[in-house]
């Protein structure tokens, strides 16, 4: 990765985000300090040296400790015959960072398509970068975008006719019998390989330098493969108490191939679970940071639901941002990022396949004991309004603040009272407390003095009644819940 900085004005807030996606997208990084010429000759290596000790100082905690940094002008202010100044140094620099990556032509075919134009005579070619697998000559590769099947006519590698080409390789492929109008930018892969998505689920995990708030329902721009769509946003993450997800892996030693892939040691690839619970967040939950900063966020999810269907392979890159942030504002547009761990393709997924998803919501309900009917059965109020149908509550346990537990049987009624049955029965304190607040209510005396009633609910706290259930989000029949 080669990360320009304007040497006069310095890190700027989109210097700031090409570095942040270069630690998750790059293993290696040159910075290049450009307009050199634009400094006093008197003062321009001061200037330098100050620049490159403060970028130092930048990156030395990022992935990019230590990175070279060169100072250029590649179009230098006065007359148009004047030299680039730096150039030839930061070629030999190039040389001497570059190495050969390892490639892998195994898998489906995915290759990134920056241009598509025609050639009379011949077809349609699409140029671009193979991201993953390899490609033949008369092999059938599919423009998921599109829905569209063509088979590969021919190849070209650096204007050469080849017969094959792998990950890696810059290529031509040209297809018979498609409009270059149709695709300008996109993806073409192994038919079946790709899917495209009406919504996700991810991992999750806060970009540190943003500083508003991750809330659900909220909407953001989502780069997701090769596109960028507005979508909407559910977080959720493990229940409160509940233990995190162990590694499905084996931590890995690192390569001895320096130039080799490092092990991803993040959590974010980790397969997601259907089988188990989830707890449903109002908005991204931050972790306890120790005295020195030092700490992490708790593992957490998040669902995409996108204004517009993308096509995307799994496990890829997802950045969320605020790209509606002004420029100028000298802050961080990116907010988080993660990995695509499950697709929803079908429009209706709210209906097939979230409720799969076992996300839910606690809820908590308080109302009051009015009265005593006998040992095992006291009558509530406040609990539900007067229009609720208390039918969906019938069987549900709850507590009373004497320690008690009991079961609503049913209404009381037309005002929203009810029946809850104490299979234990009532306590003999309970009993007293309930008796003394249940007297018949008295004559008050004169103008302003409070009535005997009124007189005994001041020297007696009431009994509350606390219900406690659960809901899962996506359940559609919207059923209560208790452990």
């Amino acid at each position: 990765m080669m990360l320009v900085v304007d040497v006069v004005k310095g890190i700027q807030t989109q210097t700031a985000e090409c570095l942040l996606i270069g630690e998750l997208t790059c293993p290696r990084m040159v910075v290049i300090l450009n307009k050199t010429d634009l400094l006093p000759p008197n003062k321009r290596q001061t200037a330098i040296d100050k620049m490159t000790k403060r970028l130092h100082k930048t990156l030395e905690n990022t992935r990019f400790k230590d990175c070279p940094v060169i100072a250029v002008a590649a179009k230098p202010v006065g007359p148009e015959t004047e030299e680039p100044q730096g150039v030839p140094d930061l070629i030999e620099l190039l040389k001497i960072q570059t190495y050969l990556p390892h490639r892998d032509p195994g898998g489906a075919l995915l290759m990134a398509v920056d241009h598509c134009f025609s050639i009379r005579g011949q077809g349609t070619v699409m140029t671009g970068t193979i991201l993953q697998g390899a490609l033949a000559v008369n092999d059938t590769v599919e423009i998921p975008s599109l829905k569209v099947t063509k088979k590969v006519k021919s190849i070209q590698m650096f204007r050469l006719p080849v017969s094959g080409a792998m990950q890696g390789d810059r290529v031509g492929v040209c297809v018979t019998q498609f409009d270059p109008k149709l695709l300008e930018r996109g993806v073409v892969c192994t038919p079946g390989s790709l899917h495209t998505l009406h919504a996700a689920l991810i991992s999750v995990r806060k970009i540190g330098y943003f500083k508003g708030s991750l809330a659900t329902r909220a909407k953001f721009h989502i780069t997701v493969g090769h596109e960028t769509v507005m979508a909407r946003v559910t977080f959720f993450g493990l229940p409160p108490g509940g233990s995190p997800q162990t590694p499905t892996t084996d931590p890995q030693p690192p390569p001895s191939d320096p130039h080799s892939p490092q092990p991803d040691p993040s959590p974010l690839s980790k397969p997601f679970s259907f089988d188990r619970e989830y707890f449903h967040q109002d908005e991204y939950v931050i972790g306890q940071r120790a005295a020195g900063g030092a700490g992490s966020d708790p593992e957490q999810w998040a669902l995409l639901e996108f204004e517009r269907p993308v096509t995307c392979p799994s496990l890829c890159l997802v950045i969320g941002s605020k790209l509606d942030t002004d420029i100028h504002a000298n802050a961080c547009r990116l907010a988080f990022q993660g990995r695509l761990l499950e697709g929803f393709e079908g429009k209706n997924y709210s209906e097939t396949t979230l409720p799969r998803l076992h996300i839910y919501k606690t809820k908590h309900k308080e109302g009051q004991v009015e009265r005593v009917t006998d040992d095992y059965t006291v009558i509530g109020r406040n609990l539900f309004k007067k229009e609720t149908n208390l039918q969906l509550f019938v069987g549900l346990k709850v507590t009373l603040s004497t320690g008690e537990t009991g079961i609503i049987e049913g209404g009381f009624g037309q005002s929203g009272k009810f029946k809850i049955r104490v299979p234990e029965g009532l306590s003999l304190e309970t009993k007293q407390l309930l008796s003394s607040t249940s007297k018949k209510k008295g004559k008050g005396g004169a103008k302003g003095e409070p009535t005997k009633e009124e007189e005994a609910k001041m020297d007696t706290q009431p009994i509350n009644i606390n219900l406690r259930f659960k809901r899962y989000v996506f359940d559609p029949h919207k059923t209560m819940v208790q452990s």
